[in-house]
């Protein structure tokens, strides 16, 4: 899609009528609760099914529903044009990467992004130009990956979808050839993954260390990378089997998968907080060379930091975090800005300085 057509598009938007729109999924409460902090009205777009969190549980976020019988449908023309007359500029998060899917995000969905729409799909990790390739084009440090299982020569960790379910993991950790063989081929027996996805599957050595989601916003308007607060995922089974004591998960011989189900907020200790910026810092500015304009808006880090005190990424978030528990866990905005500024609100404060400064071509793709 041609930039200048949404540059046009949002032109024509009436600056002091402008909507906040989100998927009604991952993280569509902290965008809603965010708008709301900064006076906006809040369009969600639902799927039939899935709405009650939306329509009935947390109705005082939202102002504008779109039920469709699929995520997928809000591409179609007479949906789009909804979103356009209600000013909508559009926030994207996972699962509308997901279930919307790249192709049509790039190629049909002429609405305004809060972002940059053609890094979305650079988190998976077939994709080319994925986010290894910018990881390691700005020198972040990252895991090593194997090409095949013959490789393994220490403690790995299997990257594949379930077989069921492709947005979870089923991801699984070997040490040798064998054990990749054995792990996987009792997966596939059971049903958990299939060959076909295991083929394509990434390998990569498990970094030993304690486990940060870094959540960062670049802003376009001032130039600046704030750090909005860590998190660290609650994942099944894996929490259940670590729950057991030792010999319990020795003896029941569960597959573990890492499936996430929520998360916790966290802290850093200050000494570290650095390098943190530093990454972020050089992972703002391959982008710029690599996806122009770049990142837009928010994006995530997430890695572990080593007994050495390095900060090894071995995942990317080109989008907004699905972590709400980053505004009351984190300190690092109030630092900044005097009171809690969590990622919803943090784009929402964007999208009002965009518009008051007319500058909203700028923040969107």
């Amino acid at each position: 899609m041609d930039l200048s057509l949404i540059r046009e598009i949002v032109s024509r938007y009436d600056r002091g009528k402008l909507r906040i729109g989100v998927l009604g999924s991952h993280s569509a409460l902290e965008i809603g609760y965010g708008a709301k902090q900064e006076g906006f009205e809040v369009v969600v777009v639902c799927q039939k099914g899935r709405e009650k969190t939306y329509t009935k549980y947390y109705r005082n976020l939202f102002d504008h529903f779109l039920i469709l019988d699929r995520f997928k449908d809000m591409v179609l023309p007479e949906n789009q044009e909804k979103l356009r007359e209600l000013n909508t500029i559009f926030v994207p998060n996972r699962s509308f990467s997901v279930y919307v899917g790249y192709d049509s995000i790039e190629r049909e969905f002429q609405v305004p992004l809060m972002g940059n729409r053609f890094m979305l799909r650079c988190e998976e990790r077939n994709a080319p130009r994925n986010q290894y390739y910018l990881l390691r084009k700005a020198g972040i440090p990252t895991p090593k990956v194997f090409s095949s299982p013959e490789e393994i020569d220490r403690l790995v960790i299997v990257k594949v979808p379930e077989k069921r379910r492709k947005i979870e993991r089923a991801f699984f950790y070997a040490s040798s050839p064998e054990e990749f063989k054995a792990k996987a081929e009792e997966r596939i027996r059971k049903g958990i993954i299939d060959e076909e996805d295991l083929e394509k599957a990434t390998i990569e050595e498990y970094v030993v260390g304690a486990k940060f989601n870094a959540n960062f916003f670049w802003s376009p308007l001032t130039g600046e990378l704030e750090l909005l607060g860590f998190d660290r995922r609650i994942q099944t089974n894996l929490d259940g089997v670590l729950s057991l004591p030792a010999s319990e998960q020795l003896e029941i011989n569960i597959p573990v998968q890492n499936i996430e189900i929520g998360h916790m907020g966290a802290t850093l200790r200050e000494s570290q907080l650095e390098k943190i910026f530093e990454a972020g810092e050089k992972f703002v500015e391959v982008c710029k060379r690599e996806y122009p304009p770049g990142i837009i808006g928010l994006f995530a880090l997430q890695g572990a930091i080593t007994k050495d005190l390095e900060f090894y990424v071995f995942d990317v978030s080109p989008r907004i975090p699905g972590c709400p528990c980053v505004e009351p866990t984190s300190p690092y905005m109030k630092y900044k800005y005097g009171f809690e500024v969590g990622p919803g609100r943090r784009v929402a404060m964007e999208v009002k300085r965009a518009a008051e400064e007319n500058r909203l071509k700028e923040i969107v793709t």
